[in-house]
């Protein structure tokens, strides 16, 4: 067995929580670049070099990309020959929240209760997505999400009858209906299948993957560049101003389901679509 203190979890989730909010993935900014060799709206090309800008002086100035800096929410992949010592996990993990929203001067978004509305002051807890996998590591995800992309985002739960046209007439509805709230140009996550709350969290995984991979069954990595394709003729465009980048990527994870349902859920992230990854050995 690997003995892994906690200890080295809260550190590890602290530096995250500060990386994820001030560097965009690489292949986020990528695409924002390569946006504007397609765009002929000059407003668009305009607000595509304005997020460039953005970009830079978060790096430079040492500042978060976004001012919401996010609800934290953390992946975290368990190797089965992991031992845990030295406390809880979770309380780890919100401990190292804790420590790297204060560390990385992040705004604190987060309240107690969802009626009362009091703010805990330390931006956790945070959501906690635990998996046990094979080996004797752990890889732990750091997703900030803030909450102009996240109010856009929606389940759906369809029939076998709707079947793919269903899919995409779903994913389309809640785009359109998003608009320019989520700061567009966005990263479509969309999960299919599970149940319910199987497919939520699908579509918020889908968002952790690189927009530079493609769904390894070809299968649905034609249906992300079909989506992908039909989003950006919708003229929504970044920001909202018109223009063919209302997205720059989408994502699908798809799981098993009951032969009567076929789940669908779309996480949207805005143009930062942010997070972290690290390992620990």
């Amino acid at each position: 067995m690997n003995k892994i203190d906690v200890k080295r979890i809260t550190d590890a989730v602290a530096e995250l929580c500060i990386t994820a909010n001030k560097k965009l993935p690489d292949d986020i900014e990528k695409r924002i670049k390569e946006a504007k060799c397609f765009e002929c709206n000059p407003l668009a090309c305009s607000v595509l070099e304005d997020l460039e800008k953005n970009i830079e002086a978060s790096k430079t100035m040492d500042i978060p990309i976004c001012q919401d800096t996010g609800m934290a929410v953390v992946f975290v992949e368990i190797g089965q020959e992991v031992q845990l010592v030295g406390g809880s996990l979770y309380d780890a993990i919100n401990e190292g929240v804790k420590e790297g929203y204060s560390k990385g001067l992040l705004r604190k978004s987060v309240v107690s209760d969802p009626l009362r509305r009091v703010n805990t002051d330390d931006n956790t807890p945070a959501v906690i997505h635990t998996s046990i996998v094979d080996g004797d590591e752990i890889k732990i995800t750091v997703a900030p999400k803030g909450f102009g992309s996240e109010n856009m985002s929606g389940i759906k739960m369809l029939t076998p009858f709707d079947s793919r046209k269903g899919v995409i007439d779903t994913v389309l509805e809640i785009v359109k209906k998003a608009s320019n709230n989520p700061c567009p140009p966005m990263v479509v996550g969309v999960g299919i299948g599970g149940d319910f709350e199987q497919c939520a969290y699908l579509s918020k995984k889908a968002l952790c993957r690189s927009t530079d991979k493609r769904n390894e069954d070809s299968y649905y990595a034609e249906l992300e560049d079909e989506l992908l394709g039909l989003i950006n003729e919708l003229d929504i465009g970044p920001q909202g101003f018109g223009g063919k980048t209302t997205a720059l990527a989408v994502n699908i994870e798809v799981a098993p389901t009951h032969i009567a349902g076929l789940p669908v859920a779309v996480n949207i992230g805005c143009h930062v679509t942010r997070h972290s990854s690290t390992v620990i050995k």
